[in-house]
């Protein structure tokens, strides 16, 4: 039973025809943006690498010509079929790899090391191409142990980090914390997370997080629109749009 003082309740407001079809354009947007910009990146990746080994085989073990004399086709008709390029690179690169591991391998390797350090320019190119290379493609245990949170550039202000290793060596035993550990933080810059600055902190000032490596980067590079465990600043905003629609 409603009283003189009660005060019925406004009705939802109506969406109008032009704010639906917004929201359901940015729904299939931010659906088919990720999927679309994925299968562009990759075919392009394909492509390229196929452009650029396939010139390299020669005609009579081409694969195309091969599979036009397997089908019996004309030879005038072109086949294309795109990552074969890829196919010979993996096995190629497989192959060196395998010869590299053996003892001969190694001795050629060191052979031809020897021979590019008396080169004066290309040892810079090549030893400079060598680090970058082993950084990112070696197979070891370096990593990124743990994301943190340090106060950086003053007292008061958090910077997200990546905590790569205790100190050690010099470093270590000139920071005039002999009693304290001291640990190596990378901090990256958004949202490109490749360059940064390589920091030393004493390990009470910095705060590990229970985030994962990969949830801390996907923060950084996203610029904090990204939060492990939350909605995506595009999700929410899309959400935020569906009772507002009717203003539209």
């Amino acid at each position: 039973m409603n009283t003189p003082f009660d005060v019925d309740p406004a009705p939802a407001p109506r969406r109008s025809l032009m704010g639906s079809l917004r929201a359901s354009f940015l729904t299939g947007l931010v659906v088919i943006a990720p999927v679309g910009l994925t299968i562009w990146l990759i075919w392009s990746v394909v492509g390229w690498i196929d452009g650029f080994v396939l010139p390299l085989v020669p005609n009579a073990y081409h694969p195309d010509r091969m599979l036009q004399d397997f089908l019996g086709l004309d030879p005038s008709s072109q086949i294309n079929v795109r990552g074969l390029g890829v196919v010979i690179f993996l096995m190629f690169t497989i192959i060196v790899g395998w010869m590299a591991k053996g003892f001969i391998g190694r001795s050629l390797i060191r052979s031809a090391e020897s021979l590019v350090e008396r080169t004066p320019v290309v040892r810079t190119i090549y030893s400079g191409i060598k680090q970058i290379s082993e950084t990112i493609f070696a197979q070891s245990e370096r990593s990124f142990e743990k994301a943190c949170l340090i106060e950086y550039p003053r007292r008061g202000i958090w910077a997200l980090g990546f905590i790569s290793t205790d100190a050690k060596g010099e470093v270590a035993t000139k920071t005039g914390a002999p009693d304290e550990a001291m640990v190596s933080v990378f901090l990256p810059t958004t949202p490109n997370p490749t360059s940064g600055f390589l920091l030393f902190f004493p390990k009470s000032d910095v705060i590990e997080l229970e985030m994962s490596v990969e949830d801390a980067a996907k923060l950084v590079i996203s610029a904090g629109l990204v939060y492990p465990g939350g909605k995506g600043e595009a999700e929410a905003k899309l959400a935020a749009l569906e009772p507002n629609d009717s203003a539209a």
